[in-house]
């Protein structure tokens, strides 16, 4: 009989579920060490955030077969790990989604309210009525920043509250956010209408301090702000400030960028500001749900049978995933870097497969490609298992086309994508079985590896133009680690693809537009 190590505490329902195919054993509070001495044992690991799952536990782990975290975030997952063992890594990405949603409805009716401060003040033997005269959130306009899982159950509630509905969501089409009632706008309009704006969205470089000083600044005296999604989104000094000086009406959060919370102005602000610890997922029917489900996802996994939220690969065997990893990792990286070049509302994505590569099983690569061009819009949330229907429920329309003639490479993949910046295409190959390689972006030659950070610019094929971009960025203190310009005729359009060591200071990719001879210029981080 396999065997399941619990080294979280879980709900029974989830160890009811283990016992009925695995020996269970729930040992919590390991210490690392005695948990690299036991997990050769197991079969299947399941855990919550507390349980660091290293790579030194996955290699030890000679006999896992998959690990599974009752929660959301994989953080404490060495996914990569994992993945080159062969081990499905599950999570459960909807089990807290109601919980997360309606603590959110809650902290925006306590905020309205004063409920917090009111409740301390009675047990405290005061009867002050007048301090804590609230507002009501009815016929008030509620502007709602991500509107995946979360945020969508958010707008229908508060829909039904008779509140108007603002969105902001640049990986969401306007049919979908009509279909919930919300109006689609970009940030900047939304801050500046809202009476209450909520958060749902993932930290990501882009996100962090998204909402800061500035910002705040446009946001009507009285409006609030919720964030029960990810610490760091908000610049916490500039809110307490703002909050202060009555720039802004009050706030809510459950998620801070230290936790715990440590010194914080946001301390001091008595009835403007509530402050939770993390309870968006701490429900009973929450930790329930995450339970069973993970349970349910290492019974089948145990059972020969697949996920249904692997965040790696599901259900492939190791010698399979040995065969297809390089052409996956080539689908990923292609679709990730075309669907910066598209734009965030990416409509279409055409998938090439040439050469030897369209003799293969072309579903397993279309799958990445679009887990690929998913991922700087959903991050983890994105996974071989969801990523098709991810892309359907955004309306992106995927066209796959084979051509088996050989041209310039055995085998290659060309990925085109229509985005909200235009139509942008890419072509990629495995050097040596692999080593991905560039070819082509936009039909202009290039032979560039990708890299963490990288620029292109679309430019006239004209002397200096080189020097120009490569002073501006010295001016800027960005060092260029390799460069490479592509072009069909001399003195027509060029491609041109600099890898840099960081990512490009705000404001630097207008100066680089301002230079003459430059038609346009895109940053892609990978």
């Amino acid at each position: 009989m396999p065997k399941v190590l619990v080294s979280d505490p879980i709900d029974q329902a989830g160890l009811d579920i283990l016992s009925q195919v695995a020996q269970v054993d729930v040992k919590t509070k390991l210490p690392p060490e005695e948990l690299l001495k036991i997990i050769p044992d197991y079969d299947a690991l399941m855990v919550r955030s507390s349980t660091r799952v290293t790579q030194e536990v996955i290699e030890a782990g000679k006999q896992l077969k998959i690990i599974g975290r009752a929660g959301v975030g994989v953080d404490n997952i060495d996914v990569i790990a994992a993945t080159r063992r062969g081990i499905v890594v599950v999570n459960s990405p909807e089990g807290n989604t109601i919980a997360a949603a309606e603590h959110a409805i809650a902290m925006m009716l306590s905020l309205s309210r004063y409920i917090p401060a009111a409740d301390y003040s009675v047990k405290a033997g005061n009867w002050d009525r007048k301090r804590f005269l609230g507002v009501e959130v009815y016929k008030k306009t509620l502007g709602v920043v991500g509107l995946g899982k979360i945020g969508s159950h958010v707008a229908t509630v508060a829909r039904a509250l008779g509140m108007k509905l603002l969105a902001y969501d640049p990986f969401i089409s306007s049919e979908r956010a009509e279909q919930l009632g919300c109006r689609l706008v970009d940030l900047e309009l939304l801050m500046r209408e809202a009476d209450y704006i909520t958060l749902h969205l993932p930290k990501t470089a882009e996100t962090t301090h998204l909402i800061n000083a500035k910002t705040l600044a446009t946001m009507k005296p009285t409006a609030r702000i919720i964030n029960c999604a990810r610490g760091g989104i908000i610049d916490e000094e500039a809110l307490a400030a703002a909050i202060k000086s009555e720039q802004i009406g009050g706030a809510a959060l459950d998620v801070y960028e230290v936790e715990p919370l440590g010194e914080s102005a946001l301390r001091d602000l008595d009835k403007a500001a509530i402050l939770t610890p993390h309870l968006g997922a701490s429900t009973e029917e929450a930790q329930v749900n995450v339970a069973i489900d993970v349970a349910e996802q290492i019974r089948d996994v145990l059972l020969g049978l697949p996920a249904r939220s692997a965040v790696n690969i599901p259900g492939l065997r190791p010698d399979l995933l040995e065969k297809l990893r390089p052409y996956l990792q080539l689908a990923e990286t292609l679709g990730n870097l075309v669907g910066q070049l598209a734009g965030g509302r990416v409509e279409s994505l055409n998938v090439r497969l040439q050469g030897e590569l369209a003799q293969n099983d072309s579903q397993p690569v279309v799958v990445a490609a679009l887990k690929g061009l998913l991922s700087h819009a959903l991050q983890e949330r994105v996974n071989y298992v969801n990523a098709s229907i991810e892309a359907k429920e955004r309306g992106i329309h995927v066209v796959e086309t084979r051509d088996a003639n050989v041209q310039d490479y055995t085998g290659s993949l060309q990925l085109s994508a229509k985005g909200s910046l235009g139509e942008h295409s890419v072509t990629g190959v495995l050097l040596g079985g692999t080593e991905i390689r560039v070819t082509d972006i936009d039909d202009f030659p290039i032979n560039v590896p990708p890299t963490p950070y990288m620029l292109f610019t679309l430019h006239r094929d004209m002397p200096g133009i080189i020097g120009k971009i490569g002073s501006l960025l010295g001016s800027f203190n960005v060092n260029i680690a390799s460069m490479q310009v592509g072009r069909k005729i001399v003195r027509g359009d060029a491609v041109m693809v600099l890898s840099i060591d960081d990512p490009l200071p705000e404001g630097i990719l207008s100066e680089i537009t301002k230079v003459p001879g430059i038609r346009d210029a895109y940053t892609v981080s990978l």
